[in-house]
């Protein structure tokens, strides 16, 4: 075996254990995805409770400054 195998086997060996170590973490991390998903479907929850609220008020302040702007 000369140097240029024993150290193409090293590198070989090493990008595995480096790929193997990535491919856990990635497993790992399935956990957060729940999280995230609770956030945004409150955030949602909150832009709806809001809107249903503030909708008259949010129409006139739009149509005023539509007005503003139109006019020369």
């Amino acid at each position: 075996m000369n140097a240029v195998s024993g150290v193409t086997s090293k590198i070989s060996v090493a990008i595995q254990v480096a790929a193997g170590r990535v491919f856990e973490k990635s497993r790992d991390d399935r956990g957060d995805v729940p999280g995230w998903v609770l956030v945004t479907v409150m955030t949602a929850g909150l832009v709806v409770a809001v809107w249903s609220v503030a909708d008259g008020q949010l129409k006139s302040v739009l149509t005023s400054a539509l007005r503003s702007v139109s006019q020369p």
